[in-house]
């Protein structure tokens, strides 16, 4: 009998556990264009509303990247960010708007992300991310998005997240110019090489001054929507299973010539 209360108790564990999962019908019609993409589908739908995301930023990145995977359904969005939204952010960050100047951006992003979708939940960090925080900022998220503007943030975005194995969307913009990749290089490729990571690309920090802030350079605002589109897209295909991620590619994309082009990259074989 002892057995048979165990075997009870668990099947009433997976039947709840699966209704957790189930759509709506409000959002089986929100998402109805998803679903009838046999490349997504309900499972696939149903695996977004699963995802846990963190995103490192609501900045202009940040902002599309939000916006995006909030529209797809994501069930748990985390929002990093120690900035207010200032006047001159309005250009590209377009998560934001004129009656939320001053206000935390964490705040601010929160609010447009109800008011596009009620199904998701949001979790904000208003700190940046650093040494000390990294582990438990990162703790209970599946995928990590950085769209910092700092290298510091990059590379310890990228350490953090290679140590909880969780992958990650890292993605930069300038001027009129940006790049992305994805970053799993815990697991290993087909010839049982470990995948690269953030460091066999970019392996030493450029030194301070050397590479001038969005302030002092100028950014084009739709530049940024670009790239943060493509992060987005990014981590809908790892949240589903979709297509072939940018694993070992780093996509560059030129605004002024309309061109994208992509770099395959491996792990050095010298220790990073």
């Amino acid at each position: 009998m002892r057995c048979q209360a165990g075997l009870a108790n668990q099947r009433k564990t997976t039947i709840f556990a699966t209704m957790s999962e189930f759509l709506s019908d409000d959002e089986i019609e929100r998402y109805a264009r998803h679903i009838v993409l046999p490349e997504i589908g309900g499972p696939g739908q149903q695996a977004l509303k699963r995802a846990r995301v963190l995103v490192i930023g609501a900045g202009g990145l940040g902002a599309p990247v939000l916006l995006y995977l909030s529209a797809a359904g994501i069930g748990t969005l985390g929002i990093a960010d120690d900035d207010r939204v200032s006047l001159s952010n309005l250009q590209r960050q377009v998560i934001h708007s004129s009656d939320m100047i001053g206000e935390e951006k964490t705040e601010s992003a929160r609010a447009a992300i109800a008011r596009l979708n009620p199904h998701v939940t949001c979790r904000l960090f208003h700190t940046r991310l650093t040494a000390d925080n990294a582990a438990n900022m990162l703790s209970g998220f599946d995928l990590v998005i950085d769209g910092s503007d700092n290298f510091d943030t990059r590379y310890l975005a990228a350490d953090a997240a290679e140590q909880a194995q969780i992958p990650l969307v890292s993605g930069a913009v300038g001027r009129f110019d940006g790049s992305l990749t994805v970053l799993k290089p815990y697991e290993t490729a087909d010839d049982g090489s470990l995948l690269p990571g953030y460091r066999d690309i970019f392996p030493q920090k450029p030194p301070p001054g050397l590479v001038p802030s969005c302030a002092e350079a100028g950014i084009l605002g739709a530049a940024t929507g670009v790239v943060g589109t493509l992060m987005a897209m990014e981590a809908i295909k790892l949240a589903t299973g979709t297509g072939e991620p940018l694993i070992g590619r780093l996509l560059l994309y030129d605004a002024l010539s309309a061109r994208f082009d992509t770099i395959n990259y491996r792990r050095r074989e010298t220790p990073r």
